[in-house]
């Protein structure tokens, strides 16, 4: 017999002769502590130690007590011991956790009865995402990509910050890079491929865009700025950025001597020896006629704009329950593929049921609003209900600074579960802003269909609206 079958078989009955010893009553050794064979497996001795549940305390909300199906939002703040439970579903979690985080995300500890198997995840605090920090006090970014939401392929989302005078450094992606401003003023430059100049100043609510391989740079005027990017690769990283420090540093000084027309080599001593991401600079000056450099070939035609004054323009959609204001090729002409949504959701109210035909959807929350295809949260507090088709629903909350991304056609509610205006942002790969209502699509099929398909009444369907409308009133 093999060593080891001969060894297994001797642990064997070592275990059975003290089961048996212990059944008998009989002594199992001298020792006052448990021999290792009395814990293996079945033995009266070691008991059983039954948790009482009776002495936990908890409270549950009012709605806790409903029909899981209707989901009303659960505001565990200032509850006791938040517990996992709606209607006749759940039951108590004795911890230990960290109910700040139940808090956060209550439609995660107590799901309405809606949710339904698996839904891949859309949400990711940027609060989460590690922070690059600049030189010299100068600023910061954090990202989001796949590696935070895997689900998100299509775009990428970054929130820089640039104190005043800091800049981003002379830089271009092999993405197209979309960005809308936060809070703040900002100075823009590039040049493109034909040599033509572009300079401008952007305050809070503008929108730019440059797209791959046009290089640029970025400084922050008085008061510093703060701006979302968002880029179309959802493996984007800052870290993969080309860099004009990386080009100096990278290629021998002997050829940047013959390059520039033949300066001495002591013209690069002082280079940087690498990258200088965010750093101090010269304040820009006040005039930006003064850095309006031009050659012969011009500036960029107006209709070739990098940037468009968004915070000037109107409203696209007024409702009671809030606002929508609609950016996309129609009006800013060189973002090909970039369109957006900046929607303002009051209290209660509902962005309504809806998906996109044409693209998914990245949304980030940031202080004061989100944005969805790929959604950034800007200001208030959240929650999106997501449906992906074969019988999976999931519901995500949402706060300053959290990401989120719905993927094309899964239909998405956005709710204000706060006391503030929620602002946001739906950013869209498509060459128009466009999703299907579901209260419009319903509205316009014959009455007929619709009652048989949801067993509803003539009297309910009479009230579908045949009219998208954006945002709903709660």
């Amino acid at each position: 017999m093999p060593s080891h079958f001969a060894a297994r078989g001797a642990n064997l009955l070592l275990a059975l002769a003290a089961l048996q010893q212990a059944a008998s009553g009989a002594p199992t050794g001298t020792s006052t502590t448990a021999s290792s064979t009395s814990l293996l497996g079945y033995n009266p001795a070691n008991g059983v130690q039954f948790q009482d549940t009776d002495n936990i305390q908890y409270s549950l909300l009012p709605q806790q007590t409903e029909d899981a199906n209707i989901g009303a939002f659960l505001d565990f703040n200032g509850v006791e011991n938040p517990q996992p439970i709606r209607g006749s579903r759940g039951g108590l979690d004795p911890g230990p956790r960290k109910t700040e985080y139940d808090i956060l995300n209550p439609d995660k500890l107590a799901p309405p009865g809606t949710d339904h198997g698996s839904v891949a995840n859309a949400e990711w605090p940027l609060g989460l995402s590690h922070t690059k920090m600049g030189l010299g006090r100068a600023g910061w970014s954090r990202q989001q990509n796949v590696d935070n939401i895997p689900v998100a392929t299509e775009m990428a989302g970054v929130d820089m910050r640039l104190e005043a005078g800091g800049y981003r450094e002379l830089h271009w992606h092999t993405a197209a890079e979309w960005s809308y401003v936060l809070n703040g003023s900002v100075r823009i430059q590039a040049v493109t491929e034909d040599g033509q100049t572009f300079v401008d100043d952007l305050s809070a609510g503008d929108v730019w865009f440059f797209p791959a391989g046009v290089p640029h740079s970025l400084q922050a005027l008085d008061g510093g700025v703060e701006f979302l990017l968002v880029f179309d690769d959802g493996s984007f990283s800052e870290d993969s950025t080309f860099l004009a420090t990386e080009v100096f540093a990278r290629n021998p000084k002997s050829v940047l001597s013959k390059n520039f027309g033949g300066l001495p080599l002591s013209a690069w001593d002082n280079i940087p020896s690498g990258e200088l991401f965010i750093f101090p600079g010269t304040p820009a000056p006040k005039d930006i006629a003064e850095q309006n450099i031009v050659g012969s070939a011009g500036v960029i035609p107006v209709e070739q704009s990098y940037s468009y004054h968004l915070s000037k323009a109107a409203d696209t959609v007024t409702t009671a329950g809030g606002s929508v204001k609609i950016i996309d090729p129609k009006t800013f002409p060189i973002a090909s593929m970039f369109s957006a949504a900046v929607v303002t959701i009051k209290p209660g109210a509902v962005r309504e049921i809806h998906w996109h035909t044409l693209t998914s959807c990245i949304a980030e929350l940031l202080m004061s609003g989100i944005l969805t295809l790929s959604s950034f949260f800007i200001s208030g507090d959240a929650r999106i209900g997501i449906y992906a088709a074969e019988g999976n629903a999931r519901t995500f909350n949402y706060h300053a600074g959290d990401c989120g991304y719905i993927p094309k056609a899964m239909t998405h509610y956005v709710e204000n579960t706060g006391t503030d205006d929620v602002v946001f942002i739906e950013v869209l790969q498509a060459d128009h802003f466009s999703d299907i209502s579901v209260g419009q699509w319903v509205g316009l099929t014959p009455p007929q269909i619709v009652m048989d398909t949801l067993n509803l009444t003539n009297s309910t369907v009479s009230q579908f609206k045949k009219e998208k409308q954006y945002v709903v009133q709660g």
